[in-house]
């Protein structure tokens, strides 16, 4: 089988590669020159593990290439999937979809044999209608059969995703349609990956309501570690018993900065659009935009907040050194996109402290994103030489590896706010430490009478309250 993918981003290029290995032949078309001349000269535009060698085996085997000539990609295709960017656009937070319906329409009239036209991309509940729409206007004379096919990958372990899903979802109404998308991820019916068929619209939803429930899962346990600084609790052990209840399952329950990237942000936000423009609002979802916004911004408040109490009376953080540890919002990856890092970095370059910052993949796309005035170190042993206060922002497993005792030698001063809980705090407080984790709450809670007083006019006045917070914010 030979299929197209439109556009060699993060999505279609690990697609690409991950269908060649199943041993389709796939031609990848991609309109930016300075992209496709680094694919062709086999170098990868994003950072995946593993993605440079699948890339460079499957070209060498012949079933994967790349070109920027749109007729040379579809010539002879089975199916053609689009998997250009749908970012959020300004001023409301709908998907931007210019990008696909250019792409689709330029295939639809490169055409010269009916295909299979497949979304790959994230797109709104509806899109796949009006793309039928447009094919029917643009090419009467071909059978142009619409599908859907979100993708579930993981930025960092896409290439694990793509080959061992947990399931694939494939919105399609015609069996051709249909059948072509069994026949191209027939490998996985050795593993047994259930592979879920439904229609346009039903396919389209399913990934916005996936990323908005992990999202929400995320911004939930951020909520309870506040609570558990409050009251004297541990989020980890708060997050293991509730995990172990398999109906909530352990995954994203990890609290930390808030979430970033490329799909959670923009999807929890497109699906609050999409909710509110059918009449049938997600309260929830608007509720996790407002919180996780909120976190985000306050970041550097925070940490100036602990720098601050560290220091003498009266001082401020003017001339400082502080070392930042991780800046993509995630570890294994590069990406910037809504990165915590951004905006927390910010508030501390503000105060006129010196910013020393590290990350293993992603200072090449971060210097664009950050203010001027950032030092970047080439390790993370030259980061915290003489800081007087370290932030681990992303959990990248070599800061894991960081001894306390080789910490308290490079480091000028003592404070480490670790917005990822990937130390020890009884280890750092042994070696002279002031430590700040999330939701690692200190001290025993004793209740009195007046803390859990079941009355019912309080218990409205306390929802009121609440109410119009999340109202006002």
């Amino acid at each position: 089988m030979k299929i197209a993918i439109i556009g060699g981003g993060y999505v279609g290029l690990v697609s690409a590669a991950c269908f060649a290995e199943f041993g389709v032949e796939v031609c990848v078309a991609e309109t930016d020159p300075a992209r496709l001349d680094r694919l062709l000269a086999g170098e990868m535009p994003i950072y995946e593990p593993g993605l440079d060698a699948l890339v460079a085996s499957n070209r060498a085997a012949g079933r994967l290439s790349f070109t920027g000539a749109l007729a040379e990609a579809i010539a002879g295709v089975e199916a053609v999937f689009i998997a250009v960017g749908t970012p959020s656009r300004r001023g409301g937070g709908h998907a931007d979809l210019t990008y696909v319906f250019a792409a689709a329409e330029q295939v639809l009239k490169a055409l010269d044999h009916p295909v299979v036209l497949v979304t790959k991309s994230t797109v709104p509940v509806g899109t796949g209608r009006k793309l039928a729409a447009l094919a029917a206007r643009l090419r009467p004379d071909l059978a142009v059969e619409i599908a859907s096919n979100p993708e579930f990958l993981r930025e960092g372990s896409a290439i694990g995703d793509f080959m061992r899903p947990d399931r694939v979802v494939v919105g399609a109404e015609t069996e051709r349609a249909r059948a072509v998308l069994r026949e191209l991820y027939r490998p996985l019916n050795l593993i047994e990956t259930p592979i879920l068929m439904t229609g346009l619209e039903t396919a389209e939803l399913i990934k916005y309501a996936a990323n908005a429930y992990l999202a929400m899962k995320v911004t939930f346990i951020n909520e309870m570690a506040d609570l558990c600084e409050a009251v004297g609790a541990d989020v980890h052990d708060v997050s293991r018993g509730m995990g172990l209840d398999g109906r909530i399952g352990r995954k994203f329950l990890h609290p930390g900065p808030g979430f970033g990237g490329s799909c959670f942000p923009k999807d929890t936000l497109a699906l609050a659009r999409i909710a509110q423009d059918a009449r049938a609002p997600s309260r929830l979802t608007e509720a996790v935009v407002a919180v996780n916004e909120a976190r985000k911004a306050g970041l550097g408040r925070r940490i100036i907040d602990f720098a601050l109490a560290a220091g003498p009376a009266g001082e401020d953080l003017r001339g400082r050194r502080i070392a930042v540890l991780g800046l993509a919002f995630k570890p294994e990856t590069d990406d910037m996109r809504d990165s915590p890092a951004i905006p927390a970095i910010e508030a501390l370059a503000e105060t006129g402290a010196v910013i020393a910052a590290y990350d293993p993949a992603a200072m090449s796309a971060a210097k664009p994103l950050l203010p001027g005035t950032v030092v970047y170190a080439e390790s993370a042993l030259q980061a915290i030489e003489g800081a007087d206060l370290l932030v681990v922002m992303t959990e990248w497993n070599e800061f894991r590896a960081l001894a306390p005792a080789r910490l308290a030698q490079a480091m000028a001063g003592r404070v480490i706010v670790d917005l990822r809980n990937i130390f020890d705090p009884a280890a750092m407080r042994a070696a002279g430490f002031v430590y700040h984790g999330v939701g690692r709450g200190q001290r025993p809670v004793t209740a009195d009478a007046d803390a859990y007083d079941d009355d019912a006019d309080d218990d409205h006045a306390v929802m009121g309250r609440d109410e119009k917070d999340l109202a006002d914010g």
